[in-house]
C-alpha cells in the first residue's frame, strides 16, 4: 500500500516536486467539472447578482435548486445516497470556481455542500444518510449548521443549550439558542450542538418543522448579505432519540472534524474569489486612462498587479497541494467498511494542521487582493456599482468564520506540539539535533542562479529557523507554553510561511521539470519574488521569537547563529514583478 505524507512532515522533511499535486495535473473529467461550475456562474448566478443582494424572495432556493439538478450539491454525498462522491480535487475546483459566484451565493452553497451535509456524510447512521443525503443532493432541503452561541463563538464546547431525555426515552427536549447561523432563513434542517445531563457535548439532526423550532430576524450583515444569517431558538424541541448524530458526549468529534474540512474547502474558495477580484482589477487598469496612458502601464500599479498574482498563485499551489496529499490518503480506504465515514473523517484529521495553514493564509491574501483591487479602481472602487466593492466586504468573513485564524493560529501550534510529545511527528528531536549543530550551520547557496537553487535552499534554511525557534520555546516554556500566544503566533506565523514558499517552489520547479522553462518562466519569477519576501518575513518573526524566549548571552548567541543562517543576496524584485505584471496584463486575467 502507497506510504502517505504524515501531516505536518514538511517542516523536517525534504519533499520532491513529484510528490506534490499541482493544478498543472489536472485530469480531463476535473477540467470538465470546472468548465461546467463556470458556465452555471456565468450564465445563472452573475445575471441575477444583484437581485440576490437584495433577497429576492424564493431567489437562492431556486438556483440552489438548479446547482442541485446539475449535481453540484452532491460532490461530497457518497453514490449510494444519490451523490457524486467525486474525488477531493474535483471538489475543491467545484468550491473554486463556484466562488466566483460572489460572496452570498457561495456561502449558501457552502454551507449545504459542506458543514450542511458532512457531519451526516461522516457521522450519520445508515437510517440518517438514507433520510437526509439524498434530499440534500438535490436541493430538496437545505441544511444549515448550528454550533455558535452568544456566549460560546471559539469556545464552543461552552455551549448553553440543554439536551434533556423526556420519561418515556423516545426523545431529547432541546432548550437554548444558535447565533449567526447560515442558511438559517431557508433550512430544513440543522445539525446542532446540546449538552445532555449538563456536561454531555452532542450532536444532533435537528427538523424545521419539529415544533418549537424558531428562527429571530434577518442579521444586518457587513458582506454576504444576500445570504440568510439569523439566530435559531430551540425551545422544548422533541428531537428523536434516533436523531443524535455520533455518540451522546462526543459532540466534540463531530464539530472538529467537520470544522476541519470547512477549512479545507475555505482555501479554494478563497483562490475562486481572488482570481475573480484580481481580473476586475486587471481589466479596469487596462481601460483607465490617466496622464495619457493606461494605468496598468505605470509601476506602481505594475507592483501591485504583480502582487495579486503571486499571492493568488501561492494560495492555489497550498490549496491543491493539500488536496492531493488528503485525496491520497482517502484512497487507502475500503468504500464499503460500515464506518467509511468516520474513516474519512480520521483521513481528513491528518491533515490539519495544513488545513489551517491554508485557512489563515489563504484568508488573509484574498482580504489583501480585493483590497488592492479597489485600490486599483481608486475612488470607483468604493461605488457599489462595481463588484469589487462588494468583494472588499465579503472577503472579510473568512477571517473568521471556520474558526477565527487567531484560534487556527493557536490550532497549529497545539497541533504541532501534541503530535511532537507522542512521536507521532519528531519535531523535537529535530530541533534538539539542530540546537547542537547552531554554530556551525551555513546556507550552501548564497545567490541566484536562475536555476531556483537558491530559493531551495532558503526554503530548507527557513525550516531549520523554524525548528530552532520552535525547540527554544518548548525548552524554556515547557508545558506552559499554551499560555504564551503572542510566540505561539509568531511560530504559527513561520511555519505558514514555511508551507506557503516550498507549495510554490516545488509547484514551480514541477512545472519547469514538465514542461520545460518557457512555461515555467512566470512561475519561477513569483516563486523568487515570493520566497525572497517570505524568508524576510520569516526572519523578522523568528528575531521577535528569540527576543521573547531569551535574553543576555543565549539571545545574542541565537541572534548571531540567526545571522549567518539569512545571508543571502537578495533578487531584483522589482524587475521580476514588473515580467510578472506585464504577462498578467497582456493575458487580462490570472495566467494559470
Amino acid at each position: 500500500m502507497e506510504e502517505f505524507v504524515k501531516g505536518g512532515a514538511f517542516l523536517i522533511e525534504s519533499i520532491s516536486p513529484q510528490e506534490v499535486f499541482t493544478p498543472e495535473d489536472f485530469n480531463e473529467e476535473q477540467l470538465l467539472i470546472a468548465k461546467a461550475v463556470t458556465e452555471f456562474v456565468e450564465g445563472e448566478i452573475h445575471p441575477v447578482s444583484e437581485e440576490i443582494e437584495e433577497k429576492k424572495e424564493g431567489l437562492l432556493l431556486s438556483l440552489l435548486k438548479k446547482a442541485g439538478e446539475l449535481g453540484f450539491l452532491a460532490a461530497d454525498i457518497p453514490e449510494e445516497y444519490g451523490g457524486q462522491d467525486l474525488d477531493k480535487i474535483s471538489s475543491l475546483l467545484l468550491w473554486e470556481k463556484m466562488a466566483q459566484a460572489g460572496g452570498s451565493f457561495m456561502a449558501t452553497f457552502g454551507t449545504q455542500t459542506g458543514i450542511g451535509s458532512l457531519p451526516i456524510i461522516f457521522f450519520g447512521t445508515p437510517d440518517q444518510k438514507k433520510r437526509y443525503l439524498p434530499k440534500l443532493a438535490t436541493g430538496e432541503i437545505i441544511g444549515a449548521y448550528a454550533l455558535t452561541e452568544p456566549e460560546a463563538g471559539s469556545d464552543a464546547l461552552n455551549a448553553k443549550t440543554t439536551a434533556t431525555l423526556s420519561p418515556d426515552g423516545k426523545y431529547y427536549i432541546l432548550n437554548g439558542q444558535k447565533q449567526f447561523i447560515t442558511n438559517a432563513g431557508i433550512a430544513d434542517m440543522f445539525t446542532t450542538y446540546a449538552k445532555v445531563d449538563g456536561n454531555k457535548f452532542t450532536a444532533f439532526i435537528v427538523e424545521r418543522k419539529f415544533e418549537g423550532v424558531s428562527v429571530d430576524e434577518e442579521e444586518n450583515k457587513m458582506g454576504v448579505k444576500g445570504s440568510s444569517t439569523r439566530s435559531v431558538i430551540f425551545s422544548d424541541v422533541k428531537v428523536p432519540v434516533e436523531n443524535i448524530l455520533g455518540e451522546i458526549g462526543k459532540g466534540h468529534i463531530v464539530a472538529l472534524n467537520v470544522l476541519n474540512m470547512g477549512r479545507f474547502a475555505l482555501g479554494a474558495g478563497a483562490v475562486g474569489g481572488s482570481k475573480r477580484a484580481m481580473q476586475e482589477a486587471v481589466t479596469y487598469a487596462k481601460k483607465r486612462i490617466q496622464f495619457g496612458k493606461p494605468i496598468a502601464e505605470f509601476g506602481l500599479i505594475k507592483h501591485k498587479i504583480a502582487e495579486m498574482a503571486i499571492q493568488a498563485f501561492i494560495m492555489e499551489s497550498m490549496v491543491y497541494r493539500t488536496g492531493g496529499l488528503t485525496e491520497r490518503i482517502l484512497q487507502r480506504i475500503d468504500r464499503h467498511a460500515e464506518n467509511i465515514g468516520m474513516q474519512m473523517a480520521n483521513g481528513i484529521e491528518e491533515y490539519n494542521i495544513e488545513d489551517s495553514i491554508n485557512k489563515i493564509f489563504c484568508s488573509e491574501m484574498a482580504g489583501y487582493i480585493v483590497d488592492e483591487a479597489v485600490q486599483i479602481h481608486g475612488g470607483y472602487g468604493y461605488i457599489h456599482d462595481y463588484p469589487v466593492e462588494r468583494g472588499y466586504r465579503d472577503a472579510r468573513i473568512n477571517r473568521i468564520w471556520e474558526g477565527t485564524n487567531e484560534i487556527n493560529r493557536l490550532l497549529i501550534m497545539d497541533m504541532l506540539t501534541k503530535r511532537a510529545m507522542k512521536n507521532r511527528l519528531p519535531l523535537l528531536g529535530a530541533a534538539q539535533k539542530l540546537a547542537g549543530e547552531l554554530l556551525t550551520l551555513r546556507p550552501k547557496v548564497e545567490s541566484d542562479d536562475g536555476k531556483l537553487t537558491l530559493q531551495q535552499e532558503m526554503v530548507e534554511i527557513s525550516k531549520k529557523i523554524n525548528l530552532l525557534v520552535t525547540g527554544a520555546a518548548v525548552q524554556k516554556y515547557m508545558m506552559k507554553l499554551a499560555e504564551e500566544q503572542e510566540l505561539l503566533g509568531l511560530i504559527s506565523d513561520m511555519v505558514i510561511q514555511v508551507f506557503a514558499m516550498e507549495s510554490g517552489l516545488l509547484r514551480a520547479m514541477k512545472t519547469m521539470e514538465k514542461f520545460g522553462n518557457e512555461r515555467s518562466e512566470i512561475q519561477v519569477a513569483m516563486v523568487k519574488v515570493f520566497v525572497n519576501d517570505a524568508f524576510d518575513r520569516l526572519e523578522t518573526f523568528a528575531k521577535k521569537g528569540f527576543a521573547g524566549i531569551a535574553e543576555g548571552d543565549t539571545l545574542r548567541t541565537q541572534l548571531s547563529a540567526l545571522k549567518k543562517l539569512t545571508r543571502f543576496t537578495p533578487v531584483n524584485t522589482i524587475a521580476l514583478r514588473r515580467e510578472i505584471a506585464d504577462y498578467v496584463t497582456k493575458i487580462g486575467k490570472y495566467p494559470f
